[in-house]
């Protein structure tokens, strides 16, 4: 069973997402742990880029300060296989295609199999051009997960059946950011999915409460937390460990609740 399979199997998984080189590499391999050690089940690391077309200013700031820290591809690479000594949690990267593409998309992928990278989600890769990277990721045992948003109603079916890993359903029109209400009927959604694949679906963009994480994770198999985590990384910088260890956890029984029901 691969990693990412293991964070689904028989219970609901809370994803974090952090920048990594924010505040520096070293500090990042610290929040990890501590958001694994919380509970997390599964953590997307944001490869920093210069014009994160979806992402809202908290991880656009974000992004800009491990760029001036000095962060790039090939040190997050370095981050990952020391994080593999400790923990076997499976980690996807969020990056932008421009990235790969630089990087080469043979290198990159042989690298992300290597450092024990399981997944790549690219916001700005389009269905139809997906063959351009999926295949070449696909033979380096790295899955590259499927994002339906609520305007992708008549190609719901279409872009799940072909998914792989997990599929991240995005809550809400716009760009990251936490929501205090999120509008989109999202079970409508999971409900066309789940008709046509048995591929986990977890639900992120805008959650960042307790009650948020209970609510979505009791559609889908599991809640991502992104913007929450990086503003306590912005305003504690290399002392956040501990205050992430406290809000993983309390997110983290959002998911309890839904599985002792």
């Amino acid at each position: 069973m691969s990693r990412i399979k293991n964070a689904f199997d028989h219970k609901k998984a809370f994803i974090g997402f952090l920048t990594a080189g924010d505040p520096t590499l070293d500090k990042t391999e610290e929040f990890v742990m501590e958001m694994v050690d919380a509970g997390a089940g599964l953590i997307e690391l944001g490869i920093p880029f210069t014009d994160p077309i979806a992402d809202g200013p908290v991880i656009q700031e974000a992004n800009i300060r491990a760029l001036e820290a000095g962060c790039t591809t090939d040190k997050i690479f370095d981050m990952v296989a020391s994080l593999r000594k400790k923990t076997d949690v499976p980690i996807v990267f969020l990056g932008y295609l421009n990235t790969m593409f630089v990087y080469g998309y043979e290198k990159f992928c042989k690298r992300c199999q290597e450092c024990g990278v399981d997944g790549l989600i690219v916001p700005d890769l389009p269905y139809e051009e997906k063959g351009e990277l999926v295949p070449i990721a696909k033979a380096h045992g790295v899955d590259v997960i499927t994002m339906i948003a609520p305007t992708s109603k008549q190609r719901i079916e279409m872009l799940a059946k072909e998914a792989t890993g997990f599929i991240y359903v995005v809550s809400s029109m716009g760009v990251t950011g936490a929501r205090s209400e999120i509008k989109t009927d999202l079970a409508e959604i999971v409900e066309v999915i789940r008709g046509v694949t048995d591929t986990p679906v977890a639900i992120g963009f805008g959650i960042n409460t307790k009650e948020q994480v209970a609510k979505y994770s009791a559609v889908a198999d599991g809640a991502i937390v992104g913007s929450a985590i990086v503003k306590i990384i912005a305003q504690y910088g290399e002392n956040a460990g501990k205050k992430l260890h406290e809000y993983v956890e309390e997110m983290v029984s959002g998911l309890q609740k839904i599985m002792n029901m």
